[in-house]
């Protein structure tokens, strides 16, 4: 178990560190952004479940070359696995591209049915545009990532990470605020930073691919033809699993935007802090498919029992304790990201309520994504819908009803801990019946 624990460490913790820095720059962007006012705090907030939507089809397409070009190096076809990596880079950076310009078209309908008022669109106008192109320059750098994890390499990506949120820190104040005479550009600045700096990372990463052989030039079309009902057999359900929060995102902001434009604002910032302390999780989520695809082609279920029972340890016991420092925290860390007393306050109470219950949510985010890598994609798209639809929205949706923000607090963490313990329960189930069936129990 010690030499286990090592190996997840050391797959993990390069993983943890890079989403901890890109999650951070985006948490930044918002921190900046509130320093310009409610109001286009509130107008990025409403943009965060189209991206939210963006981002959950490059990880559904991300899992799915993770888990194919994994499964293939287990089974020891390294050729197949160069002419998959070729197919998903290129299919996949056009489908994005094919999204963000339906995103835009679509811009003015989606943003009133979210409850965005008229001089609120305007200012989401200027941003989105930017913003769409920041985000197809980070799904071709996210397949990329992909790519590596798939061979076994969390380092590169970890760094990449850091670098790009590195220089859009660096880039943020420069060119939202401006410097000497030049006013900057406002909140559409932040989205040309971002794109800025994926950019750099997309440049490294192609130095990086060029010193190793894991590209085809040859054979892509008998491939894509073999490969491309097991390729959508786990991309589609991943895709439908991975948009689903963003469509819960969307029917949360539009439950919260009764109650405000300060709300919003809380909301937006708290959405951000989540992602940021789920850091752990996300990069566990990210490390362990891979390591878990290549136990499935060997057929080796003992040690994917193993493995997810410690990354589950791992996931919980984490989230618990920083849950419960940051709830004592809330006040000082709703003053560090907000500038305005009311949104500090509707914050400090979410992040009371909201970050302890990420223990469970963590462990049902762990299922899903270990479901994917065993050939479970269905399952793993059912969870994510009792996650959201069954277990969170309801209670929130009943907290907003009766107590306001403060409902919506408690409402979202007693649905995180009721999906995390049914999502738990019934993927053991599911391993030790697979267990029985394989002999090895």
């Amino acid at each position: 178990m010690s030499s286990l624990r090592r190996q997840l460490w050391q797959q993990t913790w390069p993983m943890a560190i890079g989403v901890l820095s890109l999650l951070g720059f985006q948490l930044v962007d918002s921190a900046f952004i509130a320093r310009l006012g409610t109001q286009p705090l509130a107008a990025q907030s409403f943009t965060f479940p189209l991206s939210f939507l963006i981002i959950g089809v490059q990880v559904g397409l991300g899992i799915a070359i993770a888990a194919l070009i994994s499964r293939t190096l287990g089974a020891g076809d390294t050729a197949r696995a160069r002419r998959l990596g070729s197919l998903v880079l290129v299919g996949g950076s056009a489908l994005m591209a094919l999204l963000m310009l339906i995103m835009w078209a679509a811009q003015t309908p989606i943003f009133t049915l979210l409850g965005a008022d008229a001089p609120t669109r305007e200012l989401i106008r200027a941003y989105w545009g930017p913003q769409l192109v920041a985000n197809w320059l980070g799904a071709v750098l996210y397949f990329g990532y992909s790519l590596f994890r798939a061979h076994g390499d969390t380092r590169l990506p970890g760094k990449l990470m850091v670098l790009t949120s590195l220089i859009n820190l660096g880039l943020d104040p420069l060119l939202i605020f401006g410097v000497g005479d030049w006013s900057g550009w406002g909140l559409p600045g932040a989205a040309w930073a971002t794109a800025l700096a994926f950019s750099i990372g997309i440049w490294q990463l192609v130095v990086r691919l060029r010193a190793h052989d894991w590209l085809a030039r040859h054979g892509l079309r008998d491939e894509l033809r073999a490969s491309a009902v097991p390729f959508m057999a786990i991309a589609g359900p991943a895709m439908i699993s991975q948009l689903m929060p963003p469509l819960s995102a969307m029917l949360a902001t539009s439950i919260v935007a009764k109650l405000g434009e300060t709300a919003v604002a809380a909301w937006g910032l708290a959405s951000r802090l989540e992602t940021l302390s789920l850091m752990v999780v996300l990069a566990l989520t990210m490390s362990l498919p891979p390591w878990l695809g290549r136990c499935y082609g060997a057929g080796d279920w003992s040690r994917i029992d193993a493995l997810m029972r410690l990354a589950a340890r791992t996931a919980v016991v984490w989230q618990l304790g920083l849950g419960c420092v940051m709830a004592l925290a809330a006040p000082w860390v709703a003053v560090a990201l907000s500038g305005n007393p009311e949104i500090r306050d509707e914050l400090a109470t979410l992040i009371r309520w909201l970050l302890p219950s990420y223990s469970l949510l963590g462990l049902c985010m762990l299922v899903v994504s270990a479901s994917n890598a065993l050939g479970w994609p269905v399952r793993a798209m059912l969870l994510s819908f009792m996650r959201l639809f069954v277990c969170y929205l309801p209670c929130l949706a009943v907290g907003a009803w009766l107590s306001g923000v403060f409902g919506v607090a408690w409402g979202a963490a007693l649905g995180n801990v009721l999906a995390g313990g049914l999502a738990w329960g019934i993927f053991r189930r599911s391993l030790t019946q697979r267990m029985a069936v394989s002999g090895e129990t």
